[in-house]
């Protein structure tokens, strides 16, 4: 977690919203991001999207089994159901996102029933930190 708040400060460096991701398969991290939409123009370039194509190009496979994504801010709906598809085994987040999340805050997307693989979740971990630069940067944001 520590890696994905280094990497949040990247994001945030460039006026990106504060979010970073780190993808570990075993001992190796095979994937790590940061938000990034406006810098590419591209509104799937959130910190996650990121990790979890730059793990899929090194493994050639878009599925990554047993794979832990550690993430400073719980996912969007878009980011969660990219983990479902990538068959991630663990996530572990910071801070909740009670706006947008899609893990805890507004849905359960990634351990629902309702989907044919499910993520083990795990929240909480540095969440002072996380949200601290969250909090933070929109302060500064609004002036």
């Amino acid at each position: 977690m520590q890696r994905a708040l280094l990497l949040a400060s990247h994001a945030q460096e460039r006026r990106e919203i504060p979010v970073g991701a780190v993808l570990v398969q075993g001992e190796n991290v095979v994937g790590e991001g940061f938000n990034q939409p406006i810098a590419t123009s591209d509104p799937t370039a959130h910190a996650e999207i990121v990790a979890l194509r730059q793990a899929a190009l090194r493994n050639q496979n878009y599925r990554l089994p047993g794979a832990t994504l550690y993430v400073t801010l719980e996912p969007c709906a878009m980011c969660a159901g990219a983990m479902v598809n990538a068959r991630i085994e663990r996530l572990v987040f910071a801070a909740r996102d009670l706006r947008f999340g899609a893990v805890r805050s507004k849905f359960r997307l990634v351990d629902s029933e309702l989907m044919n693989h499910r993520v083990t979740v795990e929240e909480g971990l540095m969440a002072a930190d996380a949200g601290e630069m969250l909090t933070r940067f929109f302060a500064e944001r609004r002036g």
